[in-house]
């Protein structure tokens, strides 16, 4: 029969030696045991059902990470609802964008009813006004008396909107059997002995796979303890984040490739005093673009604390997939090549090269998974040509729900096609970039991420905010290449004046490529999907509409043309 998210909880609630462990800003910790967070849970189950609540219902959760979360997540659940966790506000100036989003989300999804944290509900206004039992805190609901209402493993677990970095989000719908599925593949990785039961540290958004799915869950499953430390804490203090695997001396966590790149810049040695990383077994890095330079200035930066190379981890997965595809092998340090820039371009054939583009691989497929790379028609590529990457595997999500033309094109006898690009090398997966993402100019095809990455490190530029994108205007001969750059908050007035010509030299050196238009913008112009990755096609499209602007007032931050010819976190930096 196969378990359940509820079965999950109702065995840890009975004897619970592990829990939610909550950090905050100045590092205190609040407790909750399983059969606690449990408790809550049945008794937001009851007033849902004395609500109104039915069967399969979908119920909106829009929570800061904290224990309310939980107590309505499982709540909704033991219910017999359907959760969709949704992102909460934390671009304060842009709650116009976020309201009209967010009931864009709930349309989508169905939902009858959401449940939100009582200082939300102001702000939220008529963006949950349209379901039809309203908006409400946990203390509105009712109190009854209802026994849970039993949910087989084939009946949806949760929403998960995708991070829609190239389209709007879409709600993918996970059953119960794949979020099991994919929990176990999880665990199989780190499984406990009677010497260690492992644990895990995260930060990352409980309304994200890879926080829920992929921190949650396996803890909960295994009736393990969780740390959690809110977005926005991580935002402001990195260092809370390595201090508490530290501290509780926990051998997993998972970040996006920022947030390494963050520790890396924003924390200082004497933050680090008295830490000890050498527990830290797994660091897996996912969810964005993995870069090299990154992932080697990470390790060097924390060697001096006990941190190991082996420990660091690329890893591929997609909220379509119940999150894990591909993992790195975990008893070596990371693995990258260098490929000719002209032959990935123009043959999209992936040659070895001492001076090529350099890609970090993010391992063979998890126990249970097969990867395709394949050509338009869908036919089978050879190792080492570039193609879409197809997989197949036990946590595929059920369709996009409500979503049948949508399900159709993503979905094809059980393989999916995750609108990714890459290849097969040595059996290893490498990933190019994303398909509707692909710069083409003069009849090749260029990765966005290779030219964003080029000016990391330029003086003046924000990290992790640059998107490049390309178009054939109308008076044009051919495709030109823009890109846009968000400034730091530290950028000196001789730096933003340099900006323009400095990306353009740091493009040219790095690719080859002559950017026609730099466009220079004010830190938090670039628009991000939910968890904080950069849309490139909402980019391209708010600046042709003459919308992609610098706030106002920033006058010397324009947007400059010259010559002719071509992640959830950010967010939370942006609201400060």
């Amino acid at each position: 029969m196969g378990e359940t998210i509820q079965d999950w909880l109702e065995r840890a609630g009975r004897h619970p030696e592990g829990g939610l462990r909550f950090l905050d800003r100045h590092e205190r910790e609040t407790w909750f045991g399983w059969g606690e967070v449990r408790e809550r849970a049945l008794a937001v189950a009851r007033g849902l059902r004395a609500a109104g609540i039915e069967r399969g219902d979908r119920v909106a959760l829009l929570f800061p990470t904290g224990i309310e979360f939980f107590a309505a997540f499982f709540g909704a659940q033991l219910a017999g609802a359907v959760p969709v966790p949704l992102y909460p506000p934390v671009r304060l100036g842009r709650m116009g964008e976020y309201r009209r989003c967010t009931a864009c989300m709930l349309e989508r999804a169905g939902a009858r009813l959401v449940l939100a944290d009582s200082r939300l509900r102001r702000a939220l206004g008529e963006a949950v006004a349209r379901p039809d039992l309203g908006c409400r805190a946990l203390a509105d609901l009712p109190q009854a008396a209802a026994a849970p209402v039993r949910i087989e493993p084939a009946e949806l677990a949760l929403i998960q909107f995708s991070s829609g970095t190239t389209v709007d989000p879409k709600p993918v719908a996970l059953s119960h059997r794949a979020v099991a599925a994919q929990v176990e593949i999880l665990n199989g990785f780190w499984p406990d002995t009677g010497e260690r039961r492992h644990s895990c540290v995260s930060w990352l958004p409980l309304y994200h796979d890879m926080g829920l799915i992929g921190c949650v869950f396996p803890a909960l499953s295994r009736d393990a303890t969780l740390t959690l430390i809110g977005p926005e804490v991580f935002a402001a203090r990195p260092a809370v984040w390595l201090r508490a695997l530290s501290r509780y001396r926990a051998t997993v966590s998972a970040a996006p490739n920022f947030a390494y790149d963050l520790c890396v810049t924003r924390i200082a040695d004497a933050e680090m005093e008295g830490v000890d990383l050498s527990g830290w077994r797994t660091a897996l890095n996912g969810a964005e673009s993995v870069a090299p330079s990154v992932l080697r200035a990470f390790c060097d930066r924390f060697a001096r604390w006990g941190f190991r190379p082996e420990a660091l981890t690329p890893v591929y997965g997609l909220s379509e997939a119940g999150l894990a595809v591909t993992f790195s092998a975990l008893d070596r340090p990371f693995r990258s090549r260098s490929f000719d820039r002209d032959d990935l371009s123009r043959e999209g054939l992936a040659r070895e090269a001492r001076q090529g583009r350099e890609i970090v691989s993010v391992g063979r497929p998890v126990p249970g998974f097969r990867v395709r790379i394949v050509d338009e028609a869908g036919r089978d590529l050879r190792a080492a040509r570039v193609g879409r990457v197809w997989i197949e595997g036990p946590s595929l999500m059920e369709g996009y729900l409500g979503d049948p033309e949508a399900t159709a094109r993503a979905l094809h006898d059980g393989w999916l096609d995750t609108g990714d690009l890459g290849f097969l090398h040595e059996g290893e997966l490498y990933l190019t970039g994303r398909a509707k993402d692909a710069i083409i100019l003069r009849g090749r095809n260029y990765a966005p991420e290779e030219i964003e990455r080029s000016v990391e490190g330029v003086p003046g530029v924000r990290s992790g905010c640059a998107v490049a994108a390309g178009w054939l205007p109308e008076d044009a001969p051919g495709e030109v290449l823009a890109l846009f750059v968000e400034a730091s908050r530290e950028a000196t007035a001789a730096e933003l004046e340099a900006l323009p010509e400095a990306c353009r030299e740091a493009v040219l050196g790095a690719t080859g490529l002559a950017v026609d238009r730099v466009v220079v913008l004010a830190p938090g112009a670039l628009p991000l999907t939910t968890s904080g990755k950069l849309r490139r096609g909402e980019a391209l499209r708010l600046y042709l509409a003459g919308e992609l602007v610098p706030p106002q007032p920033a006058p010397r931050l324009a947007a400059v043309t010259a010559g002719s010819g071509q992640e959830y976190t950010r967010l939370h930096e942006d609201a400060e």
